[in-house]
């Protein structure tokens, strides 16, 4: 093969150079290629309140002093459980079930669930909240929380103020609250310092695991969905002109995208067009959509959107736990 010109071949080379950067890196997998997401499962359940948990690790937000009961579910063999813990008060009420008293201070209080015999346990990361009546005014600790509706929206109880706030502080910002997400992720985008205190609602984080893996079922690599909004302050909500009752205020809510390849804080180019674009929203909106109706979904139906990319964010898609079935986006 005859050898190109030197000028030709730097010419060359530059071409494919630009052509690279134009064309958008895809976190689809292709066919054959092997997903190496872990959903994080264990081999059994736990139950807390009106949530069950199969993950390895999942996030519990509770009140000074609240007694709740935990159970293990197993559907194979019912093995006798054991649950550590070096705070709180527990006491055993069955087999595999127990009820604990939470602390009187505020903090991260871990309780252990460990099976028996096939060295696998679930960790609850157990957060004892700031009661909501210590709030002074707007501010809570000098962060500034603002006011939450006198009246709830349509009189419904999830639409009544938060029970309590939890304290995040850079000591604890990094824990996990389920097996691919991070206390920190959660926070209000508002400008302040520590302590800094959010609302989360656990069955927010089960959808989001629950949508992580379907949409790694589905082709599409992610280990994480990147959250460009969480919890949001009545204070910050109405700041950005958002609706009075956005359901962010309650932390049930989430506006996510995939970021994974390239990592650039914008939506990856799902539909491999060559675009970032609402239809790359759409997928994953749809891949939710279609959980809508099935039996085991009944307990995270809520809120879906989808949104366009604009001068401040890229396109992103809205999922929440209100409890009722709501439609929208472009």
């Amino acid at each position: 093969m005859d050898r190109l010109p030197m000028k030709w071949f730097c010419k060359f080379t530059l071409a494919i150079f630009l052509l690279s950067r134009m064309i958008p890196i895809s976190s689809k997998l292709s066919a054959g290629e092997p997903n190496e997401f872990s959903p994080e499962r264990a081999v059994f359940s736990v139950k807390f309140r009106e949530e069950v948990s199969p993950y390895r690790v999942m996030g519990v937000f509770v009140l000074p002093q609240e007694e709740f009961t935990l159970e293990a579910l197993d559907n194979k063999e019912r093995k006798q459980y054991i649950l550590e813990t070096s705070a709180g008060q527990v006491e055993q009420v069955a087999v595999n079930k127990w009820r604990w008293r939470a602390p009187a201070e505020t903090g991260l209080y871990p309780v252990k669930i460990i099976h028996p015999q096939m060295s696998d346990s679930i960790t609850l990361n157990i957060f004892v909240l700031v009661p909501y009546k210590q709030l002074k005014g707007e501010y809570l600790n000098d962060y500034r929380i603002g006011n939450y509706p006198s009246i709830p929206w349509r009189q419904l109880p999830i639409y009544k103020p938060p029970k309590g706030f939890l304290e995040v502080t850079k000591e604890n910002e990094e824990t996990f609250v389920s097996p691919h997400f991070k206390l920190k992720q959660f926070l209000c985008k508002q400008e302040s310092g520590y302590p800094k205190y959010v609302v989360l609602r656990e069955r927010l984080l089960l959808k989001l695991e629950m949508i992580l893996e379907k949409v790694n079922e589905r082709g599409y690599h992610c280990e994480n969905f990147s959250i460009l909004s969480g919890y949001r302050t009545p204070y910050y909500n109405k700041l950005i002109g958002n609706v009075k009752y956005s359901r962010h205020m309650w932390g049930g809510a989430a506006d996510i995208f995939i970021d994974e390849n390239p990592k650039d804080d914008m939506m990856d180019d799902l539909n491999q067009d060559g675009k970032i674009n609402y239809r790359d929203a759409a997928i994953i909106y749809d891949i939710i959509d279609d959980m809508y109706g099935k039996h085991w979904y009944s307990v995270f139906v809520g809120g879906l959107g989808r949104y366009r990319k604009t001068e401040s964010h890229g396109p992103f898609v809205h999922v929440d736990v209100r409890g009722f079935r709501a439609r929208w986006g472009d």
